[in-house]
């Protein structure tokens, strides 16, 4: 291809570039994001600046701009259109929140915020089945999914186990909570 005359470049300078700004407000309005704009901008500038030898002096430069400008969003839009988009999941699945916390344990992230001396006592007391639950779930933060897998055991019977060591827990350490300041009193019934 051969090298446009100095005559051209003064030509394209000229005619061609008084009308970035239209180039660039067009394209954002086609890509809808700052730094895509730029890009296909720049590549419409760089497609004319190649073609220039069609383009006839005197004539509508915008408009011969505009539609190089919007031929390159088709050609790029339909060759996008064919590759892999990458996505949030989350942001897409109406119900992803609820996937993932369908697995977490509010109550477990409770007691893992009130860990010290007289809890700790309180876990070494419980027996080892519930011991084990507890410990994955609530120390390690482990799901029912994954420590039912890891003790090869059914999940209902690992929210079971769990929530029998929660309740034994709750039964030690209710006087410790009280005088933690983590719960109020049970009021005495009348």
């Amino acid at each position: 291809m051969a090298e446009p005359s100095t005559a051209a470049l003064r030509s394209f300078d000229e005619e061609a570039l008084p009308h970035l700004d239209t180039l660039y407000r067009v394209a954002l309005r086609l890509t809808a994001d700052p730094t895509l704009a730029e890009d296909l901008v720049q590549d419409t500038m760089l497609k004319a600046y190649r073609s220039w030898r069609q383009y006839r002096p005197g004539t509508n430069a915008r408009g011969w701009l505009l539609t190089i400008l919007r031929n390159t969003f088709i050609n790029d839009f339909r060759r996008r259109k064919h590759e892999p988009v990458a996505m949030d999941l989350e942001a897409v699945e109406p119900h992803a929140i609820y996937r993932s916390v369908q697995d977490t344990d509010p109550e477990g992230t409770f007691f893992s915020q009130i860990v010290d001396a007289k809890v700790v006592e309180a876990i070494d007391a419980l027996p080892a089945d519930f011991r084990e639950v507890l410990a994955l779930s609530d120390i390690e933060g482990m799901s029912y999914g994954e420590i039912a897998e890891t003790l090869k055991i059914p999940v209902g019977t690992v929210k079971s186990r769990l929530f029998r060591a929660r309740r034994q827990l709750q039964a030690r350490l209710y006087a410790h909570a009280v005088e933690m300041g983590y719960i109020k009193p049970r009021e005495a019934p009348r």
